[in-house]
């Protein structure tokens, strides 16, 4: 995957997932998007040696940034996480935080990637914001 084709896979996947929490949340979402990265969320066997690992990554987050930030973090090498997850976290009258759960590994390679769609999201996954304990289906609440 090319830089480019990243950006564009984050941009696109970040209007899918707002769309999405919009089914969900009270609140209005606008799309001056902001970004919290959560590094190595998965529990990875080092082993597998088609893969980059960054072990200096452990524990990391990275918060508030914005699009080209996301990028220069996540594209190393002209490789990417395998999959990260989007959901959107929380929204200001200016912008809307989405939180990006990535995998510890890294691939250039497309058949590695958990989330392969012709949606234009590859490697995202787009997922709903937290649900709420009191949840019920077809309520919505404010984030």
């Amino acid at each position: 995957m090319t830089r480019d084709e990243f950006i564009l896979h984050l941009r696109e996947s970040s209007l899918i997932a707002l769309k999405f929490a919009e089914h969900f949340v009270k609140d209005k979402l606008t799309t001056d998007f902001k970004y919290n990265v959560i590094l190595n969320a998965s529990n990875d066997d080092l082993n597998f040696n088609q893969f980059d690992f960054y072990q200096e990554d452990n524990g990391i987050i990275k918060l508030n940034l914005i699009d080209i930030e996301v990028i220069d973090l996540l594209y190393r090498k002209n490789k990417v996480p395998v999959w990260i997850n989007i959901n959107v976290l929380k929204s200001s009258r200016k912008s809307t935080t989405f939180n990006l759960l990535c995998a510890g590994r890294f691939t250039d390679n497309k058949e590695e990637f958990y989330y392969n769609n012709k949606i234009g999201s590859t490697p995202f996954g787009i997922k709903s914001p937290e649900l709420p304990i009191d949840y019920s289906q077809g309520k919505k609440f404010s984030l």
